[in-house]
């Protein structure tokens, strides 16, 4: 009992320490996204007048989208801080001492993980595609409603764009009585339609109102003829056009993200695996799959990511978990469209990223596990030498330049030789650069200089230095 109690209190504590700061991680990804995506869903709300309660099912439509990429992100970030913390306090070292290596440590870890990219998984493969179509019929009855609340009897409405409808009577089964239409769609001229009955009908499917006029007329002005004709039944077919693109995405085009597993493999082998049309659908299939794959192998490379802090060192997890997870995502974005244009094949250029760091995250923990730096002591030499070679001269030749910028605007500044450093000559001072300027300089009244001294000898006894243009100015008057 006691070797099995060992490990679960351990697991325990490891698992609580993963899992704070994955939900603050999670809390803070997610409010970002959210507010990046909340100015463009205000437009389709005030358009619209979308209530609270819309509001929310939008919302909720919207939510698992941006989950597919804040739960990865929030994962290894929640693995690294927290073995970044137990290095730091030097509790790693202390479970060292007592036996317990790093594979001892790694099951909860690979618990946490599995269960996170499980969730991913689900909200790729089941979520997001119902969102999706939630979205697009959520977006239509919002679409209709507005139009429903517009059509009032004995009055003209507008909300349907081009159309202007009278109704001089509407019944509790929303049939209308003494119809007018006025059809401004592409003419210059109004088609007029009148109409003893009717009704409007929705189609979801294709975002399409119908309105069906009986009995009625239609006047035809444009041309040098007007012609009248009568009908039994008349249909006008209105297109909806809400205002339902979100951050640039048309959420009422039902694509192949809204479509299930099945109904992907079913209209790639229409269109025919090896064309360019299949191969759209199945990557998308591949896609789902393949993401919350990539969140469990992130998640484990948080692990000796999370350990390169400690007493006296930087903590580099972070940093360099920011830099694997944005190289990874374009790693995966390029092996997608390389796979959609069919310069590679369908599963090595889908999966390559995450067969890639797999071994990467095998590596490194073998390293981390063996007291060894993440790179070789040779790589290290190698950049160190390529960054002396090549980043540091252009970082140089970068200083040089700006430093000859502002010594050419300091030498253009104009200098009064009317200026004369007496006593007597007050000078403004900067109180956090500790810098002050003669009344010649043109930051003299600049709004950081809150001090006034006197003389610039008494600025001086008082720690601070002219600038470069005044102590330019200062040379010159000894000379």
């Amino acid at each position: 009992m006691k070797q099995l109690r060992l490990p679960f209190i351990l697991y325990s504590y490891i698992a609580a320490e993963l899992l704070a700061p994955f939900f603050a991680s999670f809390i803070i990804l997610y409010s970002v996204f959210f507010l990046v995506r909340l100015i463009p869903l205000l437009e389709v709300v005030l358009e619209l007048r979308i209530g609270f309660a819309d509001f929310i099912r939008l919302f909720s439509y919207i939510f698992p989208h941006m989950l597919l990429y804040v739960i990865p992100m929030a994962s290894m970030t929640g693995v690294i801080i927290g073995f970044t913390r137990l290095t730091n306090d030097r509790e790693i070292l202390a479970l060292k001492a007592c036996g317990v290596s790093l594979r001892t440590m790694l099951p909860p870890v690979v618990m946490i993980a599995a269960s996170i990219a499980i969730l991913t998984g689900f909200f790729s493969i089941r979520l997001i595609p119902a969102g999706e179509q939630g979205i697009k019929l959520l977006m239509f009855q919002l679409a209709k409603e507005k139009i429903d609340k517009g059509l009032k009897e004995k009055k003209f409405t507008e909300a349907l764009g081009d159309l202007v409808v009278y109704v001089d009577e509407i019944d509790e089964q929303e049939n209308w009585y003494g119809v007018y239409v006025s059809d401004m769609r592409n003419r210059d001229q109004p088609i007029i339609t009148v109409s003893k009955s009717g009704r409007m009908k929705a189609d979801v499917n294709k975002m399409v109102v119908t309105i069906v006029l009986n009995d009625g007329t239609l006047h035809n002005a444009e041309g040098p003829d007007n012609q009248v004709v009568r009908f039994q039944r008349y249909q006008l077919q209105i297109p909806l056009r809400p205002p339902t693109r979100i951050d640039g995405d048309d959420v009422t085009q039902i694509g192949k993200g809204a479509m299930s597993q099945k109904q992907l493999l079913h209209t790639a082998a229409q269109f025919g695996p090896n064309t360019k049309k299949g191969i759209v659908y199945l990557t998308e299939y591949h896609h789902r799959l393949v993401l919350p794959v990539g969140c469990f192998i992130l998640s484990l490379l948080g692990l000796p990511l999370g350990l390169q802090a400690g007493p006296g060192k930087r903590a580099a997890g972070i940093p360099l978990g920011l830099g694997f997870f944005v190289f990874y995502y374009i790693a995966f974005t390029t092996g997608r469209v390389l796979t959609e244009d069919m310069v590679l094949p369908l599963v090595l250029g889908m999966w390559l990223p995450n067969f890639l760091f797999l071994l990467l995250t095998v590596y490194v923990f073998y390293r981390v596990d063996r007291e060894k730096p993440i790179l070789p002591e040779r790589l290290q030499a190698a950049i160190s030498r390529l960054y002396e070679m090549l980043i540091q001269p252009l970082i140089t030749i970068v200083a040089t330049g700006w430093k000859k910028i502002i010594t050419r605007r300091t030498e253009q500044a104009p200098i009064k030789d009317t200026i004369k450093l007496d006593k007597n000559v007050p000078v403004h001072a900067n109180a956090v650069s500790r810098i002050y300027h003669f009344s010649a300089c043109e930051e003299y009244n600049c709004s950081q200089c809150t001090i006034e001294f006197l003389t610039s000898t008494i600025a001086e006894e008082s720690g601070f230095k002219p600038c470069p243009f005044c102590k330019s100015l200062v040379e010159k008057q000894k000379t």
